[in-house]
């Protein structure tokens, strides 16, 4: 990773610490990555979130139609490229591919003039938890007893209870279907942004990565012959065969729609907006490349493209920088 590129990170993630509003500024991010290693444990060299992933690249075309609603460069019709990267939820390294846990595309737009989109995409249409303070509650209830090497069910339990919030994503999540493929799930960018059109128009928006090729699930049988480590060579295969293609699509606001509570779903009926294709063209053939030292920093935005008023967006900047500082001094892996 340049030096250039880390010293970039690291006063982002100064500006977004900086950032924090007075009501939330008592949540360290400090204290949320020790969350993560106490849910997970000390994975050296790994991310704490979302630590068993790889990196791609690819290309994104925006539509007229996007270009209506945006000023940005994504969305000038030009091909984009991006730095990508697919994973796991948690900041388990070894985590099972079949598991009832998000899959994550993170995606970096790279724009002329030096501006850039960073991204990180789950999915699931919500977050279990709306706040920093929720976040690091929803950690500590999950945290491992080092001497047992267990969590307590108990606990989960009383803070599930505690906070309603995050009964859609856990229910969601339990139901949703084994993915075939990080290239045939959607992915859900769940907070709230703002385009600003060339004309001064502000509309607020949600995005999803819909693949063109349409959803795929593993029966019970499938996961099982499977095993727990094939989504990476999957999708090698699949992408070495032809692009794997999503379509981005956003959802606009209307009148009394939730625009700072991500774990509150916009509903269904809402205007929904083809606003480009993602093309994912090659995937790295091991655990390097490119996107190992991108943090995916949310509020990396490019002009045109604003961050709504969901507080998640700080919180995640600056535990996603603590992340890669500690990264750095292990040895960053991916």
């Amino acid at each position: 990773m340049k030096k250039s590129t880390i010293a970039q990170t690291l006063t982002a993630a100064a500006l977004a610490v900086a950032a924090l509003p007075a009501a939330h500024a008592q949540v360290s991010p400090l204290e949320v990555v020790d969350g993560f290693e106490g849910v997970f444990g000390k994975q050296a060299g790994f991310r704490r979130s979302g630590a068993k992933g790889i990196c791609a690249s690819a290309t994104f075309t925006g539509t007229e139609a996007g270009k209506e609603m945006s000023s940005s460069a994504v969305f000038s019709g030009a091909k984009v490229p991006v730095t990508a990267r697919f994973s796991l939820g948690g900041g388990n390294p070894k985590a099972s591919d079949i598991a009832k846990i998000t899959r994550n595309m993170a995606l970096k737009f790279n724009l002329p003039k030096g501006e850039s989109w960073e991204m990180a995409n789950i999915s699931a249409p919500f977050f279990a938890v709306a706040t920093p303070e929720q976040m690091l509650g929803f950690l500590k209830a999950r945290a491992v007893d080092p001497a047992t090497g267990k969590n307590d069910p108990e606990r989960i339990k009383a803070w599930n209870a505690a906070n309603p919030e995050a009964k859609p994503q856990i229910d969601y999540l339990a139901k949703a279907p084994i993915p075939a493929s990080y290239g045939s799930v959607n992915y859900w960018g769940v907070s709230t942004y703002k385009f600003r059109a060339s004309n001064g128009r502000v509309e607020y928006v949600r995005y999803t990565f819909e693949p063109v090729k349409g959803l795929e699930s593993l029966s019970e049988d499938e996961q099982k012959a499977k095993g727990a480590n094939f989504l990476f060579d999957e999708l090698r295969q699949r992408v070495a065969k032809a692009p794997v293609e999503f379509n981005m699509v956003v959802q606009v606001a209307e009148n009394g729609d939730v625009l700072d509570n991500s774990t509150v779903a916009w509903p269904d009926t809402r205007k929904r907006v083809v606003v480009g294709k993602l093309s994912i063209d090659k995937v790295s053939a091991d655990d390097k490349g490119e996107c190992v030292g991108i943090t995916y920093n949310p509020m990396v935005v490019p002009s045109g493209v604003e961050t709504g008023p969901d507080p998640l967006f700080v919180a995640r900047a600056s535990s996603y920088a603590v992340s890669l500082g500690r990264r750095l001094g292990e040895g960053a892996k991916q």
